[in-house]
């Protein structure tokens, strides 16, 4: 029997690309995101300050709650999904590290 270690050091060389990638993405796209939240989120608390609106803080911080939740339970549901692969992993991880 002949293992083709060529073949395997390419797949780990690609999940180990494609995790690196994808965790610096995602880390640029949530950065960017929070920072649209927090402007936002901001901008309300300005406009409630001013009189112009009346925000239901309780409301508005168990929304946010369960925004967080469902986008915990997502990622848990992509990275289980995903093939395998302790190379994804990694450079997933140095991507998100790096990013």
């Amino acid at each position: 029997m002949e293992v083709n270690f060529g073949g395997i050091a390419g797949d780990i060389g690609v999940g180990g690309l494609v995790g690196f990638i994808t965790g610096y993405a995602l880390k640029k796209f949530i950065k960017l995101v929070l920072a649209l939240i927090g402007a936002y989120v901001l901008s309300l608390f300005w406009l409630q300050q001013k009189g112009v609106i009346t925000i239901n803080t309780n409301a508005l911080f168990n929304l946010t709650e369960s925004a967080a939740t469902q986008t915990l339970s997502l990622a848990d549901k992509v990275m289980s999904i995903l093939p395998g692969g302790g190379a994804f992993v990694v450079g997933f991880y140095l991507g998100f590290h790096k990013g």
